[in-house]
């Protein structure tokens, strides 16, 4: 019998705050979590802003000699886990931790320690290059590492389908959970690339906006003057139960995954099929696995880039997957705050949805001043919404033509 799959904790490490209240109430309050790019000197790079997290202290977790052996992608995934566990009130000293998995997606993986470990190459030698470079650099050290801190010996696997590896790994997650091979599953994404060669590459892809001077309005999904999307960081994670494992329990359930939904355009490395017929094979088949209607569908958060053919192609494929319904439909973009965070975003924007259901509140699309003609649906760009939220569609679509339809229900026992 496939086991009902729901959501017992969050946690987050975003732009907007490092813990998932913080974060709530920022996108809320249609705050930015978008500016000057700190992490490195910017100066020549074409764009120079990003969502960077600040004032990040992984100390309760992690020594300060075990952090200088981790790449910030790993730090966000320990922090975040840390706060989901906690949210869940999971007794894991009382557990049998090989019912207990990790999931974790990553699109891009420790690029900020091969790009210094690479400059030590060249000015130092190989001698000196770290030891450590290797399993700082890739990305299952996310999921590892929040295993090797909690003796979790349940599945563990990092998803790396770029832009989709959030979703993909919660939907992966789901599906162990579902067959019985777990009985709690930490998933979620993970992301820190926020550097000079990754800058730089998006750069030269003519693919992030040039908004310098005024980063709060530089992401601006669906927006005729969108110019591109905001490179951003962070993590974002959900403890992940069986039903029934969670009411033996007596867990306080926060939503419950109904289904999901994988293709792939099978088209480009990095542009869209146009027709938008890739992401909406995968919404179809997300309503098909939770044995939802288009009609039952209340809210979707979109992918939502900011990038000029990938708004217009989500938009082409919500009217082929709902009609007219999609007219009906409230959509927002959590990127309009915070920028994409690529591998992560996912996952965040999970711990969006979920704390929608739970308080039955919208948050709004940002910066939509000037809709595309060709985005014409409601993006509730006026604010915050007040309205029933029982089922929620949230879309991840990355380069390799990678979709992913997560669908997310009110939890009714």
């Amino acid at each position: 019998m496939i086991k009902r799959v729901v959501v017992t904790g969050l946690g987050a490490i975003t732009p907007l705050g490092n813990d998932v209240e913080s974060f709530w109430q920022n996108i809320l309050a249609g705050n930015s979590g978008i500016g000057p790019i700190t992490h490195f000197d910017s100066a020549g790079f074409d764009s120079r802003i990003a969502g960077e997290v600040r004032n990040f202290d992984p100390s309760a977790l992690v020594d300060r000699k075990e952090a200088r052996r981790m790449d910030f992608f790993v730090q966000y995934a320990l922090v975040a886990a840390h706060e989901a566990l906690q949210h869940s009130g999971l007794d894991i000293a009382s557990m049998d931790r090989s019912r207990i998995g990790v999931v974790v997606g990553c699109g891009i993986g420790g690029i900020g320690v091969a790009e210094n470990q690479t400059r030590v190459l060249l000015s130092k030698g190989p001698g000196r290059v770290s030891p450590f470079l290797v399993p700082m650099m890739i990305p299952n050290m996310a999921p590892a590492q929040i295993a090797i801190k909690n003796g979790f010996k349940g599945p563990n696997v990092a998803v790396v389908t770029a832009c989709a590896s959030g979703n993909n790994a919660l939907a992966d997650a789901t599906r162990l959970i579902q067959r019985g091979d777990a009985d709690v599953i930490i998933a979620g994404g993970t992301e820190s690339a926020i550097t000079p060669i990754s800058v730089a590459g998006f750069c030269s892809a003519k693919a992030l906006s040039l908004r310098n001077e005024a980063p709060h309005q530089a992401s601006r999904p669906f927006d005729r003057d969108r110019d591109g999307f905001v490179i951003a960081e962070g993590a974002g994670l959900a403890v992940l139960e069986s039903l029934e494992h969670a009411q033996a329990r007596s867990a306080k359930i926060l939503a419950e995954i109904g289904g999901y939904g994988m293709s792939d355009d099978a088209y480009h490395m990095t542009a869209p099929l146009p027709d938008g017929s890739g992401g909406a094979q995968a919404m179809r088949l997300a309503m098909q696995d939770a044995g939802v209607s288009a009609e039952e569908i209340d809210y979707i958060n979109a992918h939502g880039t900011s990038t000029l053919q990938g708004d217009i192609t989500e938009c082409l494929a919500i009217k082929k997957v709902f009609g007219d319904y999609a007219y009906k439909l409230a959509i927002s973009s959590t990127k309009s705050m915070i920028g994409h965070t690529l591998g992560a975003a996912g996952g965040i924007e999970f711990v969006a949805v979920v704390k929608s259901i739970q308080e039955q509140i919208l948050h709004a699309t940002m910066n939509l001043e000037d809709p595309d003609p060709s985005c014409d649906l409601d993006f509730i760009p006026e604010g915050p919404r007040k309205t029933e939220v029982r089922n929620v569609m949230t879309n991840s679509f990355g380069f390799g033509g990678h979709n992913v339809s997560l669908l997310v229900k009110r939890f009714e026992a």
